[in-house]
């Protein structure tokens, strides 16, 4: 009997079944990081197709595409969504072990109600009736958003961003909670002078405050946050690829702040002095205002120039860098503590070489203020799949406390992909089960055990994050 993509799906032993079924299973979703749309979102965005709202943004498939000798003219071109919808069903098939393999089926079944395996074969039907769904009010934006039982929705918002959107559903007292998360990523994109004064040219008309000097940057930057605090903001996301620590005078950082502004590369040493800067203040600014702050480590973006000059940004180009994070993570956090301006604090890391390692390092800056204040974060991007997820669960148990953890996020652009909520659910009642029925946890504890999963699908991130 096939048990592919049935109820016990990835749930090896009865007792992980047991753990999945009554207590993982009916959990909301607390989505505290998310590339969705806000204005999908709050108009309620209706997709024209299972081509966009499945591959119109979807790095993962566009990268498994090209790896199967797909043209790009069927991936980011001018193909029809039939064309484009063929070329990913003939991937499929050759995507076994792949998360993608899952995922896919996984958001054909729980949303679409179809059990078939997409391949060309059954691809011409399967586009028809997911089509046809989709005219249908149930699958909206919000609609599908509300299937998976999500209670709020941190969207991730650059510094700039007015949260039209945001302030919208807010006054119309939406059921649905979504959420701004602060982003001031671009601060620290520095290797082309020319694009930094751009963008600080416009996070000067965002914020109405003449940026000439780093004292007018910290102004700024000011008014920016207590803005979106204004506006229901309590988290920030940095996504930087290391943390930076150096030495440095305010005299010091206004120099090489004022350089950069006048079109003037700057040396590796000087970025550092004022990426090292702009993160202390930053970390200032969230604990003053009680925000949760987020740091996603490790990306190397745009690795290919040739087709980041012919279509962006964050077209599937970018990778995980090696780098020795231990020294920089280490220095940057005790200074942070040193100036007591630790708030509560999620690390993702995306190398799986430091999963281990950055679970030690934040469980030094524990203080005891705050049940898991320091979080190793949940497996994302390159890591979001069964083997990152389980090596996640293991550092964390290790080194951590497993049942303090605030559980899974979707990261994603793709409003389908709360089903990998469930995936990571499954895969962390299999670990339990496993655990239980070897020995190594007491089945004697198991309403305790069922009551840990139901707080790490989505209890503990409510308390985490209204703090």
């Amino acid at each position: 009997m096939d048990t592919y993509m049935d109820k016990d799906f990835l749930l090896s032993t009865a007792t992980a079944r047991s753990l999945y079924h009554e207590h993982a299973a009916g959990m909301p979703i607390l989505d505290f990081h998310s590339h969705l749309d806000p204005e999908k979102i709050c108009e309620d965005y209706r997709f024209r197709s299972i081509t966009e709202l499945w591959l119109d943004s979807g790095e993962y498939k566009w990268r498994a595409m090209r790896a199967n000798g797909v043209s790009e003219r069927y991936i980011s071109g001018n193909a029809t969504d039939w064309e484009k919808f063929s070329k990913w069903a003939e991937t499929v098939p050759y995507l076994m072990r792949n998360p993608l393999y899952h995922w896919t089926h996984l958001e054909l079944s729980r949303v679409f109600g179809i059990k078939e395996i997409l391949s060309p074969a059954t691809a011409r039907s399967i586009y028809e009736r997911c089509n046809d769904m989709l005219k249908d009010d149930a699958f909206t934006a919000r609609a599908l958003v509300k299937r998976f039982n999500v209670k709020m929705i941190g969207t991730a918002n650059d510094m700039c961003d007015a949260l039209l959107y945001h302030k919208k559903m807010r006054l119309r007292g939406d059921e649905l909670k979504m959420i701004p998360t602060w982003k001031p990523d671009r601060l620290f994109e520095q290797d082309s002078p020319q694009k930094y004064c751009n963008y600080i040219e416009e996070f000067s008309a965002a914020t109405d405050i003449v940026i000439r000097t780093y004292g007018n940057l910290l102004e700024a930057l000011r008014k920016c946050h207590a803005f979106f605090h204004s506006q229901g903001c309590r988290m920030s996301d940095l996504s930087i690829d290391r943390f930076y620590v150096a030495d440095y005078t305010l005299p010091d950082v206004d120099e090489v702040f004022q350089k950069i502004l006048a079109g003037k590369s700057l040396s590796d040493q000087e970025q550092t002095k004022l990426k090292a800067a702009i993160l202390m203040e930053l970390c200032e600014l969230d604990y003053k205002s009680g925000w949760t702050q987020q740091f996603h480590i490790g990306v190397q973006t745009d690795l290919n120039s040739t087709m980041f000059r012919l279509l962006g940004r964050h077209r599937g180009f970018d990778g995980m860098n090696d780098l020795n994070m231990a020294d920089s993570m280490g220095k940057f956090f005790n200074r942070v503590f040193e100036r007591g301006l630790l708030c509560r604090t999620i690390v993702f890391n995306l190398n799986p070489k430091d999963t281990e390692m950055f679970a030690v390092i934040l469980g030094c800056f524990q203080d005891g203020s705050f049940a898991g204040k320091m979080q190793l974060g949940p497996a994302w991007w390159y890591l979001n799949n069964e083997m990152g997820i389980r090596r996640q669960i293991d550092a964390l148990s290790t080194h951590g406390l497993l049942s303090r953890f605030v559980g899974m996020v979707t990261d994603s652009h793709c409003f389908l992909s709360y089903c990998r909520h469930e995936y990571f659910r499954r895969i962390l009642c299999d670990v339990l089960g496993q655990d239980i029925e070897s020995g190594r946890l007491p089945s004697t504890e198991m309403e305790r055990i069922g009551a840990m999963v139901e707080d790490i699908c989505f209890n503990n991130a409510v308390k985490y994050f209204n703090g």
